[in-house]
């Protein structure tokens, strides 16, 4: 097994990279980064600071059995001078939509470099997504980046060289055009990129660092600390792009995820608002979207929106995390227990409401008339499987998409290259560069409000859906260790049947999962049908040691699956541990806050020892005082003092 071991820190004014990394990627390290890192790095204490509040927060709500309320309407948003009333009445000063991003109908996701690929291969991720077609694409620097060695510097040093227009981008974009027309010549009867050199410069470049509740491998402040994930992604490529994209009349756009409170996106605001300063731009140069992701955001939007004021653009309504956070609000209530993933759609209970806030929340005008923009939420399939599987599928993205734009979004995501033309042309048909300012009613905080964000409604609970739960799971964290943090997966027992097909998974996709299975588990879930398989019938309730059952089966089913859908490198070293954290996120009586936690501890981790007693670590560490593990565990820092 190779482990990565640091014990060597270079130390940059008041910051620590480990292992000379600044001298393998001086174009990403560049003077001019280093300085700002080095500045930023004094917002560090503040993340630390606030990531233990939402802690805290969590904890006192379970103690209290308490669910998540509105703020006080006479209170003062938190690190602002901006009175809650006002933030809901629209008295604040928010932004306009710069040009670039009045119409983004269709917006791509998906990262900018691969794992353990040579620059070539690796910055063909960036070509596809420039040559597609989108309006927008968001580079993912958080749920659909892996995280092994050093693939975030990979992503930064990427999306550089293809905003820059670097000779070795310029030489692999026509070779991608050319395999994407042999595609759509074949699919859709026609090429979709007619000049490539014109298509680079349609796709708006947004960028989605890391959330506030991650911290970054291979840098540590000048305590050594680890500095948060949020900094390094922000400053990393707003430093390394922002001249490029002015220069082409493009806007600095960025993407903010698991924002929880107003609070939380006040602090975003001062560090963008400090970079900008740092960098001479003007305040608001920088823009943003929030992904609502977080119940506890859902009940502060308008809060949040005033908060980042000139630098907000819109929100985007996703649909993994944001059920995953609710499950996780709600996990102290042993009435809330979720049905089938499957059936929770953004039309089911608390999904319509969350939907229907964000959609008030966008087109509330500020103090000078500005609306913002509303992102729809993500497609998932793919077009790739069997004749009938496919049409089935695409009719399904077509219908979602159709309802959003129906219900007042401008626009929505798609988890690949190939959707862009299949989806576009719903909004292409309407013809409206967006719906800002659609009329709908106001954002009223009533407790009508507060019980429809956690409103269930009766649907399945299977054991056919706890195996689609588990063995998504599992094969999710097992691409994870792998260094694929979005991988197109299904269920084990549908492997080889190219009707059911492959849907884009992500960070997102494994967290909820695992939380509705802990539910499932320690409230007592009751099954709404019979299953021959187990013998189980219809209201028995699922117990731990059904659990345990499915989790031995499902595993095996993955160990006897052939390379292309479980690589034959991983059963040995990376599917075990995918196993040994599903057991121990689910089984253990206490929920823990973060999937991704007991993945990241293991990165780059192939030994199942090893990853058993930093199990135990995380476990220990947050039963003892609700402490999080989200540093590199082998990087070890410099000696301060």
């Amino acid at each position: 097994m190779k482990q990565e071991k640091h014990a060597s820190v270079n130390t940059h004014k008041s910051i620590q990279i480990r292992d000379n990394l600044e001298s393998s990627y001086p174009d990403v390290f560049t003077p001019q980064a280093m300085a700002a890192l080095a500045s930023m790095s004094g917002f560090n204490p503040d993340q630390k600071t606030l990531m233990s509040k939402r802690i805290q927060r969590r904890a006192e709500r379970a103690r209290n059995k308490q669910r998540i309320t509105f703020l006080d309407a006479n209170d003062t948003i938190p690190r602002t001078h901006i009175k809650v009333q006002d933030a809901r009445d629209g008295k604040f000063v928010g932004s306009e939509i710069p040009a670039d991003l009045q119409r983004q109908w269709i917006q791509g996701t998906g990262p900018g470099a691969k794992p353990n690929s040579p620059i070539e291969n690796s910055i063909r991720n960036v070509a596809y997504a420039l040559l597609s077609g989108a309006d927008g694409w968001m580079f993912d620097g958080e749920d659909a980046l892996g995280q092994i060695t050093t693939m975030s510097l990979d992503n930064q040093r990427n999306l550089k060289l293809a905003i820059h227009k670097d000779p070795v981008f310029m030489k692999t974009a026509p070779q991608v055009a050319e395999g994407m027309n042999r595609w759509s010549e074949a699919f859709l009867g026609r090429k979709i990129v007619e000049d490539w050199e014109k298509q680079l410069d349609f796709t708006t470049k947004i960028f989605r660092a890391r959330g506030l509740h991650l911290d970054d491998r291979h840098i540590r402040d000048e305590n050594g600390v680890a500095l948060s994930a949020s900094i390094v992604d922000m400053t990393l490529y707003v430093v390394n792009n922002y001249e490029q994209l002015e220069k082409e009349g493009s806007s600095v756009v960025l993407y903010l995820p698991k924002i929880q409170t107003a609070e939380e996106a006040a602090l975003w605001d001062e560090m963008m608002s400090y970079l900008e300063e740092h960098l001479g731009l003007a305040i608001g140069t920088i823009k943003v979207y929030v992904l609502v992701e977080q119940l506890e955001a859902t009940f502060q939007l308008m809060e949040i929106r005033a908060a980042l004021g000139k630098h907000f653009a819109g929100y985007n309504t996703g649909r993994w995390d944001y059920i995953n956070s609710v499950s996780d609000a709600m996990a102290w209530d042993k009435e809330f227990i979720n049905p089938n993933i499957e059936d929770i759609t953004m039309t089911y209970g608390y999904m319509r409401n969350y939907e229907d806030r964000v959609r008030r929340a966008v087109n509330t005008p500020d103090a000078n008339g500005n609306f913002a923009l509303w992102q729809g939420g993500m497609e998932p399939n793919i077009p790739v499987g069997s004749e009938e599987g496919v049409e089935n599928s695409m009719k399904k993205a077509l219908a979602g998409a159709e309802r959003e734009q129906t219900e007042g979004a401008s626009g929505k995501w798609v988890a690949h290259w190939k959707m862009v033309h299949i989806v576009r042309p719903v909004w292409d048909r309407i013809g409206q560069a967006n719906q800002l300012g659609r009329k709908f009613p106001p954002l009223t905080h009533t407790q009508a409000d507060a019980d429809g964000l956690t409103l269930l409604e009766k649907a399945p609970r299977t054991i056919r859906g706890a195996r689609n739960l588990l063995s998504v799971a599992l094969q999710y964290g097992n691409a994870f260790g792998q260094g694929f943090q979005a991988a197109a997966l299904k269920a084990a027992d549908f492997f080889g049947d190219d009707s059911v097909l492959y849907l884009m998974e992500d960070m997102a996709t494994g967290e909820i999962r695992l939380s509705i299975l802990w539910e499932w588990v320690h409230k007592g879930a009751t099954l709404t049908e019979d299953d021959s398989g187990t013998g189980l019938k219809s209201g028995d309730i699922v117990t731990d040691s059904i659990y345990r059952r499915l989790l031995q089966e499902e595993f095996l089913k993955l160990r006897q699956a052939n390379n292309r859908d479980v690589h034959d490198d991983s059963k040995e070293t990376t599917l075990p541990i995918a196993r040994e954290i599903a057991e121990t996120y689910v089984l253990d009586a206490v929920k823990f806050p973060w999937y991704i936690d007991l993945l990241n501890i293991n990165l780059n981790n192939h030994d199942l020892q090893t990853a058993k007693e930093r199990i135990r670590q995380y476990v220990h560490a947050f039963k003892k005082d609700g402490a999080r593990i989200t540093e590199n565990l082998d990087f070890e820092p410099a000696t301060v003092g």
